[in-house]
């Protein structure tokens, strides 16, 4: 692709950015002086940014490689909060550079960034909006991460890896020596050239099996954005954590962001105790649960659970501080239509989470005739006895 964009063409991106690539694709014909096929990958890759990375897809100055490299790059969000965890630094080489997204929120808060790619179009790419972006203390190198180490003596202060996470038959990997590059393989190698290297991973990988096939995390970080995981970051070095601690953090669409520290020591001694649904009920947020918090969190806001495997918890006086959803239980009702729609409007929409109960969502909705929507709030669980039941509830707003 031309870098910049001739003008007519620049012209045609910002005209159709909110068209249906599909259909523009159809309608090449009309336009024999463009590169419309061209075209409609960009505007298809700046529809995938617009999500994640909002200030770069509202850049025309920009230029945007296929959608599946915008898939895969970090938000604005999680790019900006892994920046936060090298600020200071004096040097980082981000060795697996993919769009670049990464790299630009590093080189914020580090002096000197090296930002290396395999493929040398998306590396050319990445070259050319750095410059647009005004980013100047990013050198980009074309080659694998294991090549550019091995050419060089210096030491970073920290190496960054964000494996791909496809196997070599096109399906996802759930083990890190499954993905490429090959971090624990490759580690001896990259402890030589920096003392802390920072490793983002997919929440589809097994924390305890990470754990156990890097053999030198110091302490990790559970990435959620609005309750969503979206990654996990390990922090590695010659002389690892016997016990690392675990971060788990949600970043709210406010700005602000909970967090709950734990390690499995604590969660091992953590004594649940357990009751009947009382007045408000606690949903843990995501981040939370993936880190494997699923006793501690109550211990550590004296919050009683609902039963061993729900992983919901009961209290009679609020606790506003708890990293998660807060609601008011309105009742307590059987997994019966009828029973549950007279606490609902007259369309009979209500919120629906399913927790160690026989049904899916889908399931439950089709069996109750509930529809999505609505103000109220309905947890389908198992209670301490054993009985399937359903919560009825108002969900509380967020703490300031």
């Amino acid at each position: 692709m031309e870098f910049p964009l001739p003008e007519a063409a620049r012209r045609y991106v910002a005209a159709h950015l909110h068209d249906d690539p599909a259909h523009l694709a159809l309608q090449a014909r009309r336009h024999p002086h463009l590169p419309v096929p061209e075209l409609v990958r960009q505007i298809q890759a700046r529809q995938k940014a617009r999500g994640k990375l909002p200030t770069w897809a509202d850049n025309q100055e920009l230029i945007f490689p296929p959608a599946l490299s915008v898939e895969q790059a970090s938000s604005e969000r999680t790019a900006t909060y892994k920046a936060a965890l090298v600020a200071g630094a004096n040097s980082l080489a981000d060795l697996t550079g993919g769009f670049g997204a990464d790299a630009a929120h590093f080189a914020a808060v580090v002096d000197q960034v090296d930002y290396v790619e395999r493929d040398a179009h998306l590396a050319a790419v990445v070259a050319y909006n750095l410059d647009q972006l005004g980013i100047s203390n990013i050198a980009t190198h074309t080659g694998d991460a294991a090549a550019f180490l091995k050419q060089r003596d210096r030491q970073f202060d920290w190496l960054y890896l964000d494996p791909a996470r496809r196997d070599k038959k096109g399906g996802k990997a759930f083990k890190l020596a499954d993905c490429e590059p090959d971090v624990p393989r490759l580690l001896p190698l990259l402890l030589r050239h920096a003392p802390r290297i920072l490793l983002k991973t997919s929440p589809m990988l097994d924390i305890e099996l990470a754990i156990q096939e890097l053999k030198h995390v110091r302490r990790l970080w559970v990435v959620a954005v609005e309750n969503e995981v979206k990654e996990v970051l390990y922090e590695l070095g010659e002389e690892p954590a016997v016990d690392p601690e675990r971060l788990a953090v949600n970043l709210r669409r406010d700005g602000s962001q909970q967090e709950f520290r734990l390690n499995r020591a604590r969660e091992a001694r953590a004594v649940p105790r357990y009751a009947e649904a009382q007045q408000y009920l606690y949903e843990p947020n995501a981040a939370i649960l993936k880190a494997g918090a699923f006793k501690s969190i109550g211990s550590a806001f004296e919050l009683l659970k609902l039963q061993q495997h729900s992983h919901l918890y009961t209290s009679q006086d609020l606790r506003a501080d708890f990293p998660g959803r807060i609601f008011k239980i309105l009742a307590t009702e059987k997994a019966d239509g009828p029973a549950l729609k007279t606490h609902l409007g007259p369309e009979g929409r209500a919120h629906v989470t399913t927790r160690n109960f026989p049904e899916s969502v889908a399931d439950f909705r089709r069996h109750t005739g509930i529809r999505e929507g609505g103000d109220i709030y309905l947890f389908a669980t198992t209670d301490l006895r054993g009985r399937f039941v359903v919560l009825v509830c108002e969900k509380l707003p967020a703490p300031a």
